[in-house]
């Protein structure tokens, strides 16, 4: 009666049907302790019943207590745990009859399917790849939960904080269940409002265009910089903190950064309190050098801040970037520059010391790379300034990076370049990791232009071609005014060296238009071969064949013109030396680019003539002078002569045209030598221009892309030879005296590509010259 009694109170201590949390504690926690089982019986048999899937075996393989063990109440609660901790039952329990340990589960059902439903935002592969349930996997509701809370994070790394998320249970035969994740995408949960506290320097205005992110705008659909991001802030602390010592404030901090949600849940509002500190200025600079025969004051020039400027964190990172270049290419490979920077909180001046030593000697052992799937091991290893052998250097490895992220193969968080101690203390490997990204890109493009008229543009490129790097692109552009179709294939690094070769074949139509009276159609190819001295310095050798066709001429055209109808061909081997000292290929705004080519035809083809050119740029920063990076002084010249040989008479299709896009004010070729009895515009083989640009801000959000120029163009065109008709010379106006025009534009930096508006009114123009004072350019990408 005793064993009976005590065997009911066991069970009652496991009710079947009582769930039980997949943490240990819980089931502690929620259970009633058991009643002591009397010790010195014998267990003989342990006996389970209730699963399905699950054989009997391996559920007694988690039993603390075998056949021939006493019985111990212990054990059998620590059993009971170990079950429930497998995740693989729904409730379990241990019992005592007789001298039998009886066990009793019910399995947790298993995942049939899993269904995403109502979802928009997230795609489903994506939330199947976040969640851990799976089909065949066992459900639980622990796993349903955590599967919720996963699809959660998916809707706020995408703006939704609003989304909800129900799972719904199906149940199927067999004990299996579908389950369906019943999604609301709910708004995007954008930044409603920005604020700053303890900022008194600088205004809430300002602050708000230093950082990234942005308030909530009618004209930021096509940006999610509105969007609450946590790792878009961390990045807007590092902005705020570069921006504050760029100007003087060495002692700024970041109190806090915080994001609140609102109560409804469809806005945050961002607050960044700040403590700003005094304003610091340059007390005393030097340079304390410890190579030998590199004094210090020998170095002292390569350190762009001054005794009384305004302290410059930026200018740190810059002087030690020049002081480091510059000793490493006088042969010290090893050396170190330490900034060491002294306030004085009385003054408010910082004594900065430039301290240059010879750093630890230590080599490159090796170079590893993973993470790259597709692109070849030696398109990675070319990009890296150091190789097994070399003196380790930090800023090697900084432009190795750098190097790295412009080739666009891989994403740039993911691109990490790290030295890893090995057993020699005077050696370090070289540990390079990154990912692949999408190389290829399909581009359709549609616009207006004032050259071409209404357009439309398709490519396709790939630019990492099988892993090897080599770049391929095909194009098309279909316009009123014209046609071009264009196949080109690069390979940066010809036969493993340090050549860029490539080829392009190609077909141009330009239709007859106002500002010309013939068609003019070009067809052929190019071989290009490019080798780059250093990183600043290059040259290029490119050999065309092509076939030119002027047809089409308007009824009424100029003599001038309508003899030069017909086919030509070209057969031409041009050279071109580039020194490119620009900050940003994309967008400069300080140092400078000059081209200097030659192109010689004659080798074969009905074309034989030598052109000279030299292009040049010039860059001035004025923000130290503006407070904007936006203000920036535009100088560019171009000269062109084009030289006869061998008797050859130069045509249309060879010559420069001046007007549109290089002299604003005029149309395209609407400057230069005409024909004086129809006015037809005939081109020219001498060419010079000088524009004058400055670039600015406009008043609205930076946001927007939008900003202006103003400009003055100077330019001239002549000497055309005068045609002689049965032995009659045809009138031709050819005035070199200089065009001149001034105007100012609209430029607009859209996700679709660039929008230029211009109106330039003519200074200086001559008789037949062709005016246009408004121009407009818009070309789109997406």
């Amino acid at each position: 009666m005793r064993r009976l009694r005590l065997a009911l109170m066991t069970t009652a201590c496991l009710v079947p049907g009582f769930l039980v949390p997949a943490a240990q504690s819980a089931v502690a926690a929620t259970r009633p302790a058991q009643v002591p089982v009397p010790s010195g019986a014998r267990i003989a048999a342990v006996d389970v019943s209730g699963n399905q899937r699950i054989d009997a075996s391996t559920i007694r393989s988690y039993i603390l207590l075998q056949p021939g063990d006493a019985f111990s109440a212990r054990r059998m609660d620590l059993s009971l745990k170990t079950l429930y901790a497998t995740g693989l039952f729904k409730t379990v329990s241990i019992t005592r009859q007789g001298d039998d340990l009886m066990v009793r589960v019910r399995e947790n059902p298993i995942v049939n399917q899993v269904f995403f439903e109502g979802n928009s935002v997230v795609k489903d592969k994506d939330m199947s790849g976040a969640i851990g349930l799976k089909s065949g996997s066992v459900f639980t509701p622990a796993e349903a939960a955590a599967a919720t809370k996963e699809i959660l994070a998916l809707y706020a790394t995408h703006g939704h904080y609003s989304a909800t998320v129900e799972p719904e249970i199906v149940k199927l035969p067999e004990n299996r269940v579908n389950v369906v994740f019943n999604c609301h995408d709910g708004s995007e949960t954008l930044i409603s409002r920005i604020n700053f506290i303890g900022n008194h320097e600088y205004g809430q205005t300002k602050l708000r265009e230093v950082i990234s992110s942005r308030q909530d705008a009618w004209y930021r659909f096509l940006s999610d910089s509105d969007q609450y991001n946590p790792e878009r802030v961390k990045y807007d602390e590092s902005l705020l903190s570069r921006f504050y010592f760029h100007h003087g404030y060495a002692d700024f901090k970041i109190i806090s950064a915080t994001a609140q949600l609102a109560p409804d849940r469809k806005s945050f509002y961002l607050t960044f309190v700040v403590d700003e500190g005094p304003r610091y200025r340059i007390g005393s600079v030097q340079v304390v050098s410890a190579l030998r025969n590199l004094p210090g004051k020998q170095l002292r020039p390569l350190v762009p801040i001054e005794k009384g400027d305004i302290f410059d964190g930026d200018a740190l990172q810059t002087t030690d970037t020049a002081i480091s270049d510059y000793v490493q290419n006088k042969g010290y490979a090893f050396a170190q520059v330490e900034p060491d920077v002294k306030e004085n909180k009385k003054t408010h001046t910082i004594a900065l010391t430039f301290r240059v030593i010879e750093g630890p000697r230590v080599y490159v052992n090796n170079v590893s790379i993973s993470g790259n799937t597709r692109t070849e091991d030696s398109v990675i290893r070319r990009e890296i300034e150091l190789a097994p052998g070399d003196a380790y250097n930090e800023q090697a490895v900084k432009e190795s990076k750098d190097n790295l992220e412009n080739l666009g193969f891989f994403k740039k968080k993911d691109i990490s370049i790290k030295p890893v101690p090995t057993d020699q203390p005077d050696e370090v490997n070289l540990d390079v990791a990154l990912a692949e990204q999408a190389t290829g890109q399909f581009s359709l493009g549609g616009g207006y232009s004032t050259d071409l008229g209404a357009l439309v543009n398709v490519g396709l490129s790939q630019n990492n071609f099988l892993g090897t790097g080599i770049d391929t692109s095909i194009s098309a552009l279909l316009a009123q005014k014209g046609t071009q179709f264009n196949l080109g294939v690069t390979n940066p690094y010809f036969l493993g060296r340090n050549l860029i070769a490539g080829f392009d074949l190609f077909r141009t139509d330009t239709y007859n238009t106002t500002s010309y009276v013939f068609s003019e159609r070009s067809i052929g190819g190019d071989v290009r071969l490019g080798f780059r001295y250093n990183q600043h310095v290059s040259q290029a050798f490119t050999y065309t064949l092509s076939t030119r066709d002027i047809y089409n001429i308007a009824t009424g055209a100029s003599l001038y013109i309508l003899n030069e109808q017909g086919s030509s061909s070209l057969s031409q081997l041009g050279t071109s030396l580039t020194f490119d000292y620009r900050n940003d290929r994309l967008d400069p705004t300080s140092g400078g680019l000059l081209s200097l080519s030659t192109d010689l035809a004659g080798l074969g083809g009905s074309a034989k003539y030598i052109r000279l050119q030299a292009r040049g740029a010039y860059y001035i920063p004025l923000a130290r002078y503006f407070g904007s990076k936006a203000w920036v002084l535009e100088f560019d010249g171009h000269v062109g002569d084009l030289i006869d040989i061998e008797g050859y008479k130069s045509l249309i299709a060879d010559r420069f045209f001046l007007g549109g896009d290089s002299l604003l004010g005029f149309q395209t070729g609407g400057a230069g030598p005409h024909d004086t009895l129809y006015g037809d515009s005939l081109g020219g083989k001498f060419i010079w221009t000088q524009d004058t640009v400055l670039h600015f801000p406009l008043p609205v959000s930076p946001d927007l892309g939008v900003s202006g120029f103003a400009f003055t163009d100077i330019g001239s065109l002549s000497g055309v030879s005068p045609l002689t008709v049965n032995g009659k010379t045809l009138g031709l106006y050819d005035n070199a005296a200089p065009r001149i025009s001034a105007g100012v534009g609209v430029a607009w930096n859209t996700p679709f590509g660039l929008i230029d508006l211009s109106f330039a009114q003519p200074i200086k123009k001559y008789k037949y010259d062709q005016i246009e004072q408004f121009r407009v350019s818009f070309g789109t990408r997406f």
